[in-house]
């Protein structure tokens, strides 16, 4: 008697994944959520694509203030911090007591 060949981890995944989207698409409203789901690599490419944008903005940005700290005589103590972390502000005490 042959006994059954048993599936590995990744063919019952795979098997329970297309079960359950067989599942989710006899749902009700279940096109909406199709149809986000089959965007979702085209909007995961197209935020890569900003992110590396703003990458490449960060690195100019770096080289500017470099040049902007030379230019004002401050050499090259270090680099401006660009992020835009809140300042605290705390009253100012007046002098006339």
């Amino acid at each position: 008697m042959a006994r059954p060949k048993q599936k590995n981890i990744v063919e019952r995944l795979t098997g329970a994944g297309e079960e359950a989207m067989q599942r989710i698409g006899g749902a009700p409203g279940a096109d909406k959520e199709m149809a986000a789901l089959g965007s979702l690599p085209k909007r995961v490419d197209e935020l890569q694509r900003s992110v590396r944008g703003l990458e490449k903005l960060e690195k100019r940005l770096g080289a500017i203030e470099k040049r902007l700290d030379k230019l004002e005589g401050k050499g090259s103590s270090g680099s401006r911090k660009t992020s835009s972390a809140k300042r605290s502000t705390a009253p100012r005490k007046s002098s006339s007591t």
